[in-house]
């Protein structure tokens, strides 16, 4: 009620679209490496304390004029979420965050496609994909939101190469025109592959030999809060152990449906 109180529930967790989908595939067993830039505060400590717990490791900068990232999320009765973001230390990035010492002994390099959808860190967003190229690394960005992509033709640009491109149908439809996952076999002279998270129905996967489906795995959907980062890690885990498409779909909707099932946006157990 505008200019009254209204009770609500409140948790303060861990979050961030690429410390999710880290934490996620540490939970699958993938040996997992974060690079972000976070403030000199108690946010950024907590991060790196719970994503280490986690087993991920943090290669963070510390950045001594900005606060750690910050986002309101409000989950409506449904479980579907609005944020409120303040991207903070992230949106200063820099490529010398990224220690190229660390691609020595990478095979895949995952970008948050808010890094390259503020003009700020875009040049690190870059810089990183070039760098993973470079070194021998597959790529794959996840756009992350629909309503920043107001430039599609020069958003497809940034991410000529990358192998998998990991947009849900919002962010399909910004690329495209269309929120058909077949609609997405245009991207192809860009990207390698396209993997299309559609909601209820469940995901898609598009490459030159043409498209793959699976439903979604089932359960309630509690908080869809860092549903896609999940999925991202869960084909991601897959895609590195040399699974098929069809299976890397199954394993990204089975942690997405996890992911939902659960307030927060990243495993609740720790290994």
């Amino acid at each position: 009620m505008h200019g009254g109180d209204v009770r609500a529930n409140i948790a303060l967790t861990v979050g961030g679209a690429g410390a999710n989908t880290a934490a996620w595939l540490a939970h699958s067993g993938v040996e997992t490496v974060l690079v972000a830039r976070v403030g000199d505060d108690v946010a950024g400590r907590r991060a790196s304390e719970e994503l280490t717990t986690a087993g991920v490791r943090c290669a963070f900068t510390i950045d001594p004029a900005a606060a750690t990232c910050c986002v309101v999320v409000l989950v409506d009765d449904e479980g579907q979420r609005s944020m409120l973001p303040d991207r903070g230390a992230m949106k200063n990035l820099a490529p010398a965050d990224l220690d190229l010492a660390l691609l020595r002994d990478a095979r895949h390099l995952h970008l948050a496609g808010y890094v390259l959808l503020d003009a700020s860190s875009r040049e690190a967003g870059l810089a990183m994909l070039a760098a993973a190229r470079d070194a021998g690394l597959t790529t794959s960005v996840d756009p992350q939101a629909a309503a920043l992509i107001t430039d599609p033709a020069a958003f497809m640009e940034e991410v000529a190469g990358v192998d998998v491109l990991l947009p849900n149908l919002d962010e399909l439809a910004a690329l495209t025109g269309s929120r058909d996952p077949a609609s997405a076999a245009g991207l192809l002279d860009t990207v390698g592959a396209v993997a299309v998270t559609t909601g209820p129905a469940g995901a898609s996967w598009v490459d030159r030999d043409g498209i793959v489906s699976v439903p979604a795995a089932p359960g309630e959907c509690v908080d869809s809060t860092g549903a896609g980062d999940a999925f991202d890690a869960g084909l991601l885990a897959a895609r590195m152990a040399g699974k098929a498409p069809e299976d890397c779909l199954l394993a990204g909707v089975r942690l997405g449906a996890l992911a939902v099932g659960q307030v927060g946006a990243q495993p609740v157990s720790r290994r």
